[in-house]
């Protein structure tokens, strides 16, 4: 994959963040986030697990350094490796422990999204499984402290996933998918400021 197809992973992923994720109000803090643009799309020439993890690191010791009025969260997108969504199921616990190995743990936590994400015991096309499906294999670093922000009333922090699936159960498949497709293709139409720092890493 050369720079010009990384770039246009990312610029995918900043249309479905704006289509999907804040257009369907999937997480209500994004919107703040990405109007500031403080959301970091990294991309990562990763072609395996060991490539992505060295990734990894990379963008959370970044992300742990970087002032939060600079940068709140990371998408760390990596098309090549684990497109397979077992493989990348698989990983995630990795994920977890490097966060805990360089001492990030209560920190940051690692989310992930990916285009054939399917949660357990969930058919493979259930509607809810696109609360975190993505156009590419992604990883969400999110900062404990922005958590624990919005996290005053637990009630409603805990409703977010019941009132996602009731929105898209409410959409239907088929429109589900007219917006995923659509959003992930149109991210020039941004009304948003461009992102704080776009990077293409190449195994880092």
């Amino acid at each position: 994959m050369d720079d010009l197809d990384e770039q246009a992973a990312m610029d995918a992923t900043r249309g479905w963040v704006i289509g999907m994720v804040i257009g369907l109000n999937l997480c209500p803090f994004a919107h703040r986030v990405a109007e500031a643009g403080r959301i970091r799309y990294a991309a990562t020439g990763a072609e395996d697990a060991e490539e992505l993890l060295a990734a990894l690191k990379t963008e959370l010791s970044a992300l742990a350094a970087a002032p939060r009025s600079a940068v709140e969260t990371t998408l760390l997108i990596h098309p090549r490796a684990l497109a397979n969504f077992s493989d990348f199921n698989d990983f995630l616990p990795e994920a977890d422990r490097l966060v805990r190995r360089i001492g990030l743990r209560g920190v940051i936590q690692v989310v992930g999204f990916h285009p054939a994400y399917c949660f357990a015991d969930t058919p493979t096309e259930g509607a809810e499984n696109y609360t975190n499906r993505s156009p590419y294999p992604m990883l969400h670093l999110l900062r404990e402290e922005s958590i624990s922000e919005v996290s005053g009333d637990p009630a409603a922090l805990a409703a977010i996933p019941r009132r996602n699936i009731e929105t898209l159960r409410g959409m239907g498949l088929p429109a589900i998918l007219a917006r995923f497709h659509a959003s992930a293709a149109t991210s020039g139409d941004s009304p948003l400021p461009p992102a704080a720092t776009d990077r293409i890493g190449r195994n880092q």
